[in-house]
């Protein structure tokens, strides 16, 4: 099984997909989250201090636990794009997607073909080679994925025309960016849940977005989300960290309470 083409069609037929963000720039947490049966992960370049080393090191552990790579760029660029395609990624999602026009270039720069991705023979994503030239060319738009931040009013207001874009595979929604570009200071205010949720209907692109671990998500996928982005290995990390050094200060109080002979004075 092609991990990547299987991870493409299965966004595109909007099946249930559940991933994660990762913050920390280091294959072994790739091994750890990707083992997991979670479905993607995203390598956030955006907002965490991943480079070209550190995301290529990443790919090679995905692609040793069969776990599609996503990668979210700071920034659209296509030096950017090539990066992350070069390194073998399963797509990118690209923030502050404001427009269809803003979309099509996007989507020509991620694929070959006249004025698009420039072709380079012996990366990853090529097989160092082995992949024939036809066959590379035909296979990457099988397998990539091109997914649009919708964060910003503008592009909320445009987010219909953006999905329609041939070759945006995916809408994924920034609700906390939506909700400050709007004024509010949650993103559980009633007009920001009102346009998450017309967003989420959409029926040109699959969609997606950032919940919390815990977050209900089934009201979400009612909506029309398909695919889940829940926590970080940094939020889940601190979650389990915190809940064990709580249950832990639980354990030292009950045993203070019942007055066990065996706790230290100092903790008594």
């Amino acid at each position: 099984m092609n991990v990547l083409s299987d991870f493409k069609s299965r966004l595109q037929r909007r099946e249930p997909l559940l991933g994660a963000f990762i913050k920390t720039p280091h294959p072994i947490i790739i091994e750890v989250m990707g083992a997991s049966g979670l479905d993607f992960l995203i390598l956030d370049m955006e907002h965490a201090p991943f480079d070209r080393g550190t995301l290529d090191a990443a790919m090679i552990a995905g692609r040793a636990v069969q776990c599609p790579l996503l990668v979210r760029v700071p920034v659209g660029s296509p030096e950017n794009l090539l990066a992350v395609l070069d390194s073998g990624a399963a797509g990118v999602i690209v923030p502050h997607v404001l427009s269809a026009p803003q979309a099509e270039e996007l989507a020509k720069v991620m694929y070959y073909g006249p004025g698009g991705r420039g072709f380079a023979g012996t990366t990853r994503a090529a097989s160092y080679g082995r992949r024939p030239f036809a066959e590379h060319l035909r296979d990457t738009a099988q397998e990539t994925c091109l997914i649009c931040q919708i964060e910003d009013v503008e592009g909320a207001q445009e987010y219909q025309q953006i999905a329609a874009v041939d070759g945006v595979d995916a809408l994924f929604i920034g609700r906390a960016d939506l909700a400050v570009s709007s004024g509010f200071a949650s993103f559980f205010a009633e007009e920001i849940v009102g346009q998450v949720e017309q967003i989420l209907g959409t029926e040109q692109a699959a969609t997606g977005l950032y919940c919390a671990p815990g977050e209900d998500l089934q009201p979400l996928m009612a909506a029309g989300a398909s695919f889940m982005v829940v926590g970080s290995d940094h939020t889940l990390m601190a979650q389990g960290v915190d809940a064990l050094a709580e249950r832990f200060q639980a354990a030292i109080d009950q045993a203070a309470t019942q007055g066990s002979s065996s706790l230290p004075a100092s903790i008594k």
